[in-house]
């Protein structure tokens, strides 16, 4: 990316690790399948270990499996499909394809479950960065967007089943895992050669899986440091700027707890996509709304589930910063964007 550019969608994908980088240089030199038995077999089987252990510590998992999968959404139908689960409409569409959405959303996105053991639950969400209070015994919590940005302990949660998704944490795109508590079991859509304890079979991805385990381990490290904490200033900083009573502008979840880097901002009359073609010219990546549904124009989901109207559900930008990210860069973002809505508002009048 030119360093002219500013990357501000971290909840898309985080830029990769330099930590990540090189442990999967190094998986590329290692030659063998993870389920040969001689001794190139199990060098590549040592690092598919060394990965799920790291994983597993990242996750305060150690009392539970780790199944390496394709990403999240795959993880999302290993542990969803077929379990008649129950979610809300603010959930990614990797769950709530599998779930009915009957669960009840307020208006700060917060989540009411009433039976935990048949429901679905994301730890944050993308868009609004509100975060959720996971349940004990609660089927299957989506961690992807909060893990490595929120301290969290799988095993101290009493949850059954968690999604994870590498690339939000600076690993590789493409890897992902689904936790699950150990005595549970899943039945496996993949099926054939009989890998991750039967759960998901095909050779295992070797590469991605040693850069996954690199990247949670630094976003462990990262987090007990409170890399996340300037951010959360800089966020602070830029929706003070950005949402003042006379500005005409919503900031959606202020108020609620959020992930420390996101900020959801409601222009009514200006639509999302138009923000961010618009701070793509001036040099800012940003989005208007999950990475997995742009290019579909429509209102956000996500906002209409929490009482916004589908007019002003498609006036939404999300902006999602990063450990990365200057404060001279925000600012610079800040005083764009807060000219491009001068202009729109005064084409509307």
């Amino acid at each position: 990316m030119s360093r002219s550019r500013v990357y501000l969608d971290w909840n898309a994908t985080a830029p990769l690790r330099p930590e990540a980088r090189a442990a999967m240089m190094a998986a590329l030199d290692v030659v063998g399948n993870p389920s040969s038995v001689h001794a190139e077999g199990r060098a590549a089987r040592a690092l598919v270990e060394r990965a799920r252990a790291q994983v597993a510590a990242a996750l305060g998992a150690q009392g539970a499996d780790i199944v390496f999968t394709s990403g999240a959404t795959e993880a999302a139908a290993l542990a969803c499909a077929g379990r008649g689960l129950r979610c809300a409409a603010i959930e990614h569409e990797a769950v709530s394809a599998w779930c009915a959405e009957v669960l009840a959303v307020d208006a700060a996105g917060r989540v009411l479950v009433d039976d935990p053991a048949r429901c679905a639950l994301q730890l944050a969400n993308s868009e609004t960065g509100v975060v959720q209070v996971l349940p004990p015994e609660l089927a299957v919590g989506d961690l992807t967007q909060g893990v490595g940005k929120l301290p969290f302990a799988f095993d101290w949660s009493g949850i059954d089943m968690g999604i994870v998704s590498a690339h939000k944490l600076g690993g590789p795109k493409g890897i992902g895992a689904l936790v699950i508590r150990r005595g549970l079991d899943v039945a496996a859509q993949l099926r054939g050669g009989g890998q991750e304890m039967g759960r998901r079979a095909g050779t295992e991805n070797l590469v991605g899986i040693a850069g996954f385990g690199a990247a949670a381990e630094a976003a462990a490290r990262d987090l007990a440091d409170g890399v996340w904490e300037p951010v959360a200033r800089l966020r602070n900083i830029l929706e003070s700027s950005l949402s003042a009573p006379d500005s005409g502008t919503i900031s959606v979840g202020h108020g609620a707890e959020r992930l420390p880097n996101t900020l959801c901002l409601v222009t009514p009359g200006w639509k999302g996509e138009t923000q961010v073609m618009q701070m793509d010219l001036a040099g800012f990546a940003v989005s208007a709304g999950s990475a997995c549904s742009s290019g579909k124009v429509r209102a956000s989901r996500v906002l209409r589930a929490m009482g916004l109207d589908e007019t002003a559900a498609a006036c939404a930008m999300r902006v999602s910063l990063g450990p990365e990210t200057a404060e001279d860069e925000v600012m610079r973002f800040a005083e764009s964007w807060a000219a491009a809505r001068a202009r729109a508002q005064a084409r509307m009048r």
